[in-house]
């Protein structure tokens, strides 16, 4: 697989992968691949990831059915950073964060009234995590 080679895996033999949504343009998620889950996207047509803290591939939405249909894989100019341009299926709005969110970018630094500095979650949750995952 000659395309695979273009990429510059890390030490780890690791990409880093922005899943993108397709119609919105949001920001989803961040996640890793290894030579192997980005294969199977392709050959798929749905987002398989390495987690790090399973250390195996991870088929989004396995276990909460929240798929993760594949538009088109890109590349940056470094080869060193993957971008999935996807639709997220499961759930209407789609879920892709594992709190039951939209996407996993939802907090943002804010001031507060005394002029400190803090993260506050600006998206809401979409559906109770407990009820997404199966036991």
């Amino acid at each position: 697989m000659d395309w695979l080679e273009r990429i510059t895996w890390t030490a780890d033999g690791l990409v880093p992968v922005i899943a993108q949504e397709k119609d919105s343009g949001d920001v989803l998620m961040f996640a890793w691949m290894n030579r192997e889950a980005l294969a199977r996207t392709a050959e798929l047509g749905e987002a398989v990831y390495w987690s790090r803290s399973r250390r195996r591939l991870w088929h989004k939405g396995e276990e909460s059915g929240h798929v993760q249909k594949v538009h088109s894989i890109r590349i940056d100019c470094d080869q060193d950073v993957v971008l999935l341009r996807i639709t997220q299926l499961g759930h209407e709005p789609g879920i892709a964060c594992h709190t039951g969110r939209h996407s996993c970018f939802f907090e943002e630094l804010r001031t507060t009234a005394d002029g400190q500095r803090a993260w506050q979650a600006v998206d809401p949750v979409l559906k109770d995590p407990a009820t997404i995952y199966r036991s």
